[in-house]
């Protein structure tokens, strides 16, 4: 440790102690303000700041401080995050009756005074600027020092004083409050209830504190890039109103993606509405939802840098490119048509996408959204639900997503029938952030009845017959598209989007319609607000039953229609009665008889595997087994485990993600996720009297799949099939800490940040645009 730290020590234990109150702050290093903070940076205080600190906030502290749920709302993720600090206040909050103020960083608030008026509290020092008080006076130095007191932990399980439940309850202790952290909760000290840092990392961390904290400003973009960023906002801002209807529609579908116009990882935009026009710096428009009045007569869509690290949990990827562009060009601009009029930002109209976008043909629309289906349906578990339990398990485990055929959903018949539909496919955004969930709920059932009894007399109708009910009506990606299948894996309270079939054959299987996808995106992403009230989200998550129940519904409609009602029955086993009568209720059936071929008793495993077939060219594979860098033995064991069922894999996490070394040496990575099985998932709060563990089922794959792993193991590969052996043969729990204690890296193992940064290091170099960091929030502790 340098010799000034040293001395900075000695100022502090010659003060008197460690800890100073409030008066003892102002006295001894005057009142606190914003404009005490030291903005200027000389070059090498952005090395130092680029090079030795970011390193170190981006593997060591933003896997617990990114997204809507980071403790505090301490976002690490950029610097701006740094400056804004802390709150009390609580983004995820499932009792309060109205809805919050937002607080999204970048947004809603321009500058650190405005921030500070919105009651966040800084974690740097804004008293007067000395190496002791900016380390005094800093509640991000207060942290790693009193983790660092604490040692190394002395036992694998840490004590009950750690609580590590999504809904405990934080200390947002500002500077001034937090000697009392240090003397009644000595365990809260950064990393919370992992291995303390490194004393190198320690020391950089502490030199750069002193200093100031200092940070730099975003890098500039480069002259080549920005002539990419200054194209595309040319053409996204037309005069004409056709083109600023399309662009409208493209940005409340984009406008949670990161873009990126060149091959590099280095710079990624988003797409944002602002006040000012291309040439002239952004003046973002802050609204809660992507489509409420912007406030101007004139919206400009603008490309805007994003500065944050790339967290894997929230990041949505597209390349923006010619090939892009002349796609959507095709799907947006083949057809001749007129628009007549601006639709306007009523809540009654915008809320509803089949309202507002009704002048650009539907085909267009849909045919935009299957180019990216994977980013469409990931937007809704990537977006703002950053977690919740009550969000996603409307959702089974894993299951199956395939499309219908652009070319063959679209007749007359189709566009009639959404013509016809449309006041009847209202969105609960309609009813803004506050709403009455059982009055909203019924509302919304019978608009749902309307619309699939309408949908379903259309398939039977002499129009709809004219589309043979066959493995025809599934869109094939057109020979090299691959978000024409996805596999959607829900673990409890997150979920995960893939491209391809992975894993066995799912309990069930959606097939989604423009209709479908359009409201999926409405209702979960562009219409859902985290910042809601509680109504708002039980009615959110209460539509989405009655969408996956249509998905349900499409897919049915390929097996014998005399299977069809028995397979349902088994979907929707002990469902509650009113749920029944919905489900096998006349307007939700369809007595036309599939026109696939069968030749098994098992039609559903059946038309799977005729699915594959279909499908073969454009389905991926990066996630198979075949595809790591195991023997062909090794691969063949974990297949074995994939095979077995029963009880004893219920004390399994929702994800395991697991580091093959050899020898120590990181070699590969694969997960393993845990397929909870359930008689029905059509309770919103009481799942854990639906489950049905004698049933679940586990899925092993290459790479990294799951943002959130709720445990890290490291097998050498050696041993590969015994620690598959020994977790096939899982009878209780006493087994699987048997399991934990051979192979686990616990929160306490002093192992821990080495096979961090391995899996880390091997998920970017199987995925560089995909891949981001991993969120810890969830990791267990037994």
């Amino acid at each position: 440790m340098s010799r000034w730290i040293i001395l900075i020590f000695t100022f502090l234990l010659v003060s008197g102690c460690a800890v100073y109150a409030t008066q003892q702050l102002d006295s001894v290093f005057g009142s606190q303000s914003v404009e005490n903070r030291i903005v200027e940076t000389s070059e090498s205080d952005v090395a130092f700041y680029n090079n030795e600190v970011k390193p170190i906030l981006d593997s060591r502290c933003v896997s617990c401080h990114a997204c809507y749920d980071a403790p505090c709302q301490l976002k690490l993720t950029a610097p701006s995050g740094i400056e804004r600090g802390g709150s009390k206040d609580l983004v995820y909050d499932g009792t309060r009756l109205l809805a919050a103020t937002p607080t999204r960083l970048f947004i809603d608030a321009k500058t650190t005074d405005e921030w500070r008026e919105k009651g966040f509290h800084p974690v740097l020092n804004e008293r007067a600027q000395s190496p002791a008080a900016n380390l005094q006076g800093s509640v991000l130095y207060r942290a790693i020092a009193l983790r660092k007191q604490q040692g190394a932990f002395t036992q694998d399980v840490l004590p009950d004083e750690y609580d590590f439940s999504l809904a405990r309850e934080q200390q947002c202790s500002s500077v001034e409050e937090y000697s009392g952290v240090e003397k009644n909760h000595p365990s809260l000290g950064m990393p919370y209830g992992l291995p303390a840092l490194s004393a190198s990392e320690y020391d950089v961390l502490t030199r750069w504190l002193a200093k100031g904290g200092k940070m730099p400003e975003a890098k500039s973009i480069p002259e080549a890039l920005q002539k990419q960023v200054d194209l595309w906002e040319s053409r996204l801002n037309k005069d004409d109103l056709k083109g600023q209807l399309i662009s409208r529609y493209i940005y409340e579908h984009l406008y949670l993606y990161s873009l990126y116009l060149d091959d590099g990882e280095e710079f990624r935009f988003q797409l944002v509405r602002s006040k000012t026009p291309p040439g002239e710096p952004i003046d973002l428009i802050a609204t809660r939802r992507p489509y409420d009045a912007p406030g101007v007569s004139r919206v400009y869509y603008r490309l805007w840098a994003d500065p944050e690290v790339k967290v894997q949990k929230n990041h949505i990827p597209m390349q923006l490119d010619e090939a892009r562009y002349a796609r959507w060009q095709s799907y947006f601009y083949a057809e001749e048509y007129q628009v007549t009029k601006d639709p306007g930002y009523a809540p009654k109209v915008a809320t509803n996408p089949f309202k507002a976008f009704r002048e650009i043909p539907a085909h267009a629309r849909y045919r935009f959204l299957l180019d990216h289906a994977q980013n469409t349906i990931m937007a809704f578990i990537k977006g703002p639900v950053c977690r919740g339990q009550v969000a996603v398990n409307v959702i089974n485990e894993q299951f199956w997503v395939y499309f219908l055929d652009p070319e063959l959903g679209y007749n007359k018949g189709s566009a009639d029938l959404l013509e016809d539909q449309v006041q009847e496919l209202d969105l609960p955004a309609i009813e803004s952030s506050n709403a009455l969930p059982l009055a909203s709920w019924v509302t919304f059932s019978e608009q749902q009845k309307s619309y699939l009894s309408s949908k379903a007399k259309l398939i039977e109708s002499e129009i709809g017959r004219k589309v043979p009910l066959g493995l025809n009506v599934i869109w094939d990606g057109d020979g090299v598209n691959t978000n024409a299948a996805l596999t959607i894996f829900r673990h409890f309270d997150n979920a995960t989007v893939v491209k391809g079939m992975v894993g066995q054959h799912p309990k069930t299987a959606w097939i989604i319609d423009y209709p479908l996808l359009e409201r999926i995106h409405y209702l979960l992403v562009a219409g859902f607000d985290v910042y809601g009230n509680v109504g708002h989200q039980l009615v959110t998550r209460l539509y989405m039953d009655f969408l996956r129940m249509e998905g349900e519904m499409n897919f049915l409609l390929l097996l014998p229609k005399e299977d069809r009602q028995k397979i349902r029955e088994f979907w929707y086993r002990d469902a509650n009665q009113s749920i029944k009568n919905y489900i096998f209720s006349d307007y939700i059936k369809v007595d036309r008889q599939s026109q696939v071929t069968y030749e098994s008793n098992d039609r559903q495993a059946e038309l799977y595997e005729k699915l594959k077939v279909k499908l073969s060219n454009v389905l991926d594979h990066s996630y198979d087994l075949e595809q790591s860098k195991l023997s062909a033995e090794n691969v063949a064991g974990l297949y074995e485990l994939q095979k077995v069922r029963g009880k004893g894999l219920s004390y399994l996490p929702n994800v395991v993600t697991v580091l093959v070394s050899n020898k120590g040496v990181p070699v590969d990575v694969i997960s393993v996720i845990h397929n909870k099985a359930h008689a029905n998932i059509s309770s919103l709060l009481n799942e854990e009297a639906t489950r049905l563990p004698e049933e679940d089922g586990v899925t092993l794959v290459k790479g990294v799949l799951g943002d959130y792993p709720n445990v890290l193991m490291q097998v050498e590969e050696a041993e590969l099939l015994v620690w598959a052996k020994q977790m096939s043969q899982l009878k209780n729990k006493s087994d699987y800490i048997d399991l934990l204690n051979r192979f686990g890296i616990r929160r306490t193992n002093p192992n821990f940040w080495f096979v961090s940064d391995s899996i880390s290091n091997l998920n970017k170099q199987d995925r560089p645009r995909e891949s981001g960091i991993l969120d810890y929030n969830r990791l267990e502790n037994q």
